[in-house]
């Protein structure tokens, strides 16, 4: 097996990890189980598939590999399609009620009875693709105007994409984080209101909501899983993702939750360097990772919170391995079910089989050959041109 995958060195830092009840703070069992009474009945709303490799799993002397797929969800490709279009539901509610001066419900504003108010309040973010394309699917069923800022490296597919669901993308010449900055700028002098998956000072209710969402993807895997794996590999971003389902696995499995292992790109290493400091830092970002979706130099505070109590590892990677494991996911070993994934998706796994190839890291993660390791395919292919250029072993940029 191993020789479909370059060798891979990784960066390793073992967490000092805090005291604390963040997990059960920053995002309550409330939250989450908001989110998933109202995100079960949207239109479309299906449990996705969690997948046992098990001829992976075997080749890399594990005891199981299981692949959360999260390319199905709500035909938009992605698990972000849980976090936006709740986090947008629920600005539009908190808009509606303090116009209206009573408290609407989510379901109503859902049904069109609120469509007037919606229409009249634009909800706007930055993005790398797949969380402004979740946002840009909840405007349009809800009815708000939706105003979408991406960073320069952001394909021309994903803003298509966002476009055709009638948001107004607007592409800036700079980085994720620049965008994030526009966004807030703009919306502060329009009256706008953002939508985003990371917090900042005074700014925290839509995040909370977003990650909420992601709930719903965790209830399901626990609903799977009657034990708790033993790890649960992570791709980081600002961290919004991570928190959510380690949050979501601590509060259900408690004490046998799985151990926290925080993979990103070399290229774009915040929360690496969180864990280095042992507080939120940020990354200065040189140059843009294959894996677009975890492009972000800035971790979200709130994500952090829960991080810092709950990661006890942190990976960088280097892009060598992104398009090798994309690959072995849709040409499979025999036996194992075939997965088209995206790039941003395939972060856990890599490093997983990495870690496997080497003796030392496999013991500093705790991995042996009874480890039960769980992985969040956290995208379909949502650029296909990127796909096929990857399928066809050519250079992506």
């Amino acid at each position: 097996m191993t020789d479909q995958l370059p060798a891979a060195q990784l960066a390793h830092i073992a967490a000092t990890r805090h005291e604390g009840d963040a997990a059960f703070r920053v995002l309550s069992r409330e939250d989450f189980a908001n989110a998933r009474a109202e995100i079960t009945q949207w239109e479309g709303y299906a449990p996705t598939p969690l997948i046992s490799l098990s001829a992976l799993a075997k080749a890399i002397s594990i005891g199981e590999v299981l692949y959360k797929d999260e390319g199905p969800r709500f035909g938009l490709g992605s698990f972000k399609a849980l976090g936006g279009s709740y986090a947008a539901l629920r600005v539009l509610q908190r808009q509606i009620s303090a116009k209206l001066g009573q408290d609407v419900a989510l379901a109503d504003i859902r049904t069109g009875r609120y469509k007037d108010e919606a229409a009249q309040i634009t909800l706007v973010s930055a993005t790398d693709g797949n969380h402004g394309r979740s946002l840009a699917w909840g405007c349009q069923r809800f009815g708000a105007p939706c105003r979408i800022y991406i960073h320069a490296e952001v394909s021309e597919g994903r803003a298509e994409a966002m476009r055709d669901l009638g948001a107004e993308v607007i592409r800036i010449s700079g980085d994720y984080d620049e965008s994030v900055i526009l966004a807030k700028s703009e919306a502060e002098e329009n009256g706008w209101f953002v939508v985003s998956d990371t917090s900042w000072e005074g700014y925290s209710e839509p995040p909370r909501d977003v990650m909420a969402g992601y709930g719903v993807m965790t209830s399901e895997i626990c609903e799977a899983l009657p034990t708790a794996p033993s790890h649960v590999f992570l791709q980081g971003g600002v961290g919004g993702l991570a928190a959510g389902v380690v949050a979501g696995l601590r509060q259900h499995y408690g004490a046998d939750a799985p151990r926290v292992v925080i993979v990103e790109p070399e290229l774009a290493a915040c929360l690496f360097e969180s864990g280095r400091t042992g507080e939120a830092t940020n990354f200065a970002i040189q140059e843009e990772t294959l894996m677009a979706g975890l492009s972000c130099g800035e971790p979200s505070g709130m994500a952090w919170e829960i991080l810092a109590e709950e990661a006890s590892d942190f990976l960088t990677m280097p892009e060598s391995i992104v398009a090798p494991t994309v690959r072995l996911l849709a040409r499979p070993l025999e036996g194992d079910t075939a997965i088209e994934a995206g790039e941003s998706a395939i972060a856990g796994l890599a490093a997983l089989i990495a870690a496997r190839q080497d003796a030392g890291l496999s013991e500093k993660l705790g991995l042996d050959a009874h480890s039960r390791v769980l992985l969040i395919g956290s995208e379909g292919v949502t650029d296909p041109a990127i796909f096929a250029q990857i399928m066809n072993g050519q250079d992506v940029v």
